[in-house]
């Protein structure tokens, strides 16, 4: 199987002043929110507005690999997007969404990463982003538009020892998640950006149903 690698573009949005943290943990819980129904496997609609009034939002460079072995059978540039306030930080990518603030990171919805009789799911949303690289408000509220136009592509590997490699920079979270999900993982810097990877292996041979969901994110200001 060749490799599929598809590349993220960047954005950044900046928006108002500094809130308390009261303030700040609601806006967090309202975008993790956004951000799963956003990305979720089957979007109920195409367009979802996150409101801000501070903080940061913004797509960065996030890969999953699958490997069997030590070579790479598929590669996705998934990308990841990201909102930060002060210490609280959302993050939505691979299918999940991860939440960290002062007591840690945890994942708030679950990937599609999963071992069943056999076989191993592996779900990933790539994100294909166009819109501005940059949009910034002073201390006005900020709707920005996430706008998803997905297309599936499903494929079958055959039975193998495989394992998942998620580029993260919350390891910890995504650790326990695999954990619960019965796997053994492993930190590796896959591709030497500096940014480290989560390696979940599963045991014994398994069957990967690979679903690749390439969202066209179309990102921008108000409704």
């Amino acid at each position: 199987m060749g490799l599929t690698v598809l590349a993220v573009g960047g954005l950044t949005a900046t928006a108002g002043s500094i809130v308390d943290d009261g303030a700040t943990s609601a806006a967090a819980t309202r975008v993790g929110a956004d951000l799963a129904t956003a990305l979720g496997p089957a979007p109920s609609q195409p367009e979802t507005t996150i409101e801000l009034t501070d903080g940061t939002i913004r797509v960065v460079n996030r890969s999953v690999w699958l490997l069997e072995g030590e070579e790479v059978v598929w590669a996705g540039h998934a990308g990841a997007v990201v909102y930060t306030d002060g210490d609280h930080r959302v993050a939505g990518f691979a299918g999940a969404v991860v939440r960290s603030d002062g007591e840690g990171s945890r994942l708030i919805a679950p990937s599609r990463i999963a071992p069943a009789d056999g076989s191993l799911y592996v779900g990933v949303p790539v994100l294909n982003v166009t819109g501005a690289d940059g949009i910034a408000t002073g201390d006005r509220r900020l709707a920005v538009t996430l706008r998803t136009d997905a297309e599936t592509a499903r494929d079958t590997l055959p039975t193998g020892e495989y394992r998942v490699a998620v580029e993260t920079a919350t390891p910890a979270a995504w650790e326990r998640h695999f954990a619960d999900r019965g796997a053994t993982t492993e930190r590796r810097d896959i591709d030497g950006d500096g940014v480290p990877s989560v390696v979940a292996s599963f045991d014994g041979p398994r069957t990967v149903h690979l679903v690749v969901h390439d969202v066209r994110l179309d990102v921008g200001v108000g409704r």
